[in-house]
């Protein structure tokens, strides 16, 4: 991916996890064995509520639609870093019937077979098989997504907060140069590499590129087929091994019961600086509540909060790290 001036200018990272593009990776990972060490936690336990929510067919044929290869339809995931579900679903069901039918015509294309019988009043856009569609993947997303929203959102706001900063020092081009530490990326003299599964360029024609961050996305990025949509780049998270367990033990910890689980949490978010917004963000809370949290923390002497030109960043103390580690200990 070559970048204009112009282009770096217009630069956007999305302001948080896209709930239908975590659906869609999600639904990839249950398809393959990749990342066991940081995600085989989580096909064990996700998978186990999938069945117990009697949503194993309906996750099935959710992989039908979205296999875990090459191509699955751009539909299924009209966001650009939109964190409400509900708006990326009514945008799902906006679709347009002549695309619609283009891109499952497309996907059976690679499947070499005609679209199947039970596909195609979603090809011919039948309201009905759009909201049947919506359904199935709120249930999907509940089960197997929201319940690691927080841990999501808290790996997403650090992204957030650690671009941040590399634009304030470095520039748009400082944003782009953060990516080299992921494997097989590569941003100089104003051309992003990156270990896509095809050989491909996008071009940006001056538009706005929006870089999503996905939790669920394994090392490669991911950018929409249909270059005449516009254009977003998924990048990964990369959470460390473990997560899952940490996030089970967060919970419960005895500091959660003593100051109070957001309070808590909040404490636990900041082993990277973070502003009240991106706490809010991250916590899903108010940015007056995510601040009033954060002035409780900061009177106790948990955290400490520096302006550095318009922001305020919050970071955690050395008696607020004490806290959390005499808990887990």
């Amino acid at each position: 991916m070559e970048f204009t001036s112009q282009e770096l200018a217009r630069l956007r990272v999305a302001s948080g996890v896209d709930p239908l593009w975590e659906t869609a990776l999600s639904l990839h990972l249950l398809q393959n064995r990749q990342a066991p060490l940081t995600f085989g936690a989580w096909r064990r336990e996700a998978g186990a509520a999938l069945r117990r929510s009697g949503l194993v067919s309906v996750t099935r044929a959710l992989t039908r639609l979205c296999p875990d290869g090459t191509y699955f339809p751009d539909f299924l995931t009209p966001g650009r870093g939109d964190t409400d579900l509900e708006t990326g679903l009514d945008r799902m069901r906006s679709t347009p019937r002549r695309r619609l039918r283009a891109e499952i015509t497309r996907l059976h294309a690679h499947t070499a077979g005609p679209v199947p019988a039970g596909l195609r009043p979603l090809a011919d856009g039948c309201p009905r098989a759009l909201r049947r569609l919506g359904t199935a993947l709120r249930a999907y997303h509940q089960v197997a997504v929201e319940p690691y929203l927080t841990t999501m959102r808290t790996q997403a706001a650090a992204d957030r907060t650690a671009r941040a900063q590399a634009v304030l020092t470095d520039g748009a081009e400082g944003l782009l140069t953060g990516y080299d530490h992921l494997p097989g990326w590569r941003y100089r003299d104003r051309i992003l590499r990156a270990p896509y599964p095809v050989e491909r360029e996008l071009g940006l024609r001056g538009r706005t590129l929006t870089l999503v961050p996905a939790f669920f996305c394994v090392r490669a990025p991911l950018a929409l087929v249909d270059e005449e949509l516009p254009p977003v780049l998924v990048h990964p998270l990369s959470p460390a091994p473990g997560w899952l367990e940490r996030s089970h033990h967060s919970r419960d910890a005895p500091v959660a019961q003593l100051i109070g689980a957001s309070r808590a949490e909040l404490l636990r978010m900041l082993d990277r600086p973070m502003t009240t917004m991106d706490i809010a963000a991250a916590l899903s809370l108010a940015p007056s509540t995510a601040s009033r949290h954060a002035t409780v923390l900061r009177e106790a002497g948990l955290l400490l909060s520096q302006r550095q030109g318009v922001r305020v960043l919050h970071h955690r103390t050395g008696l607020g790290r004490a806290v959390l580690e005499g808990a887990a200990e």
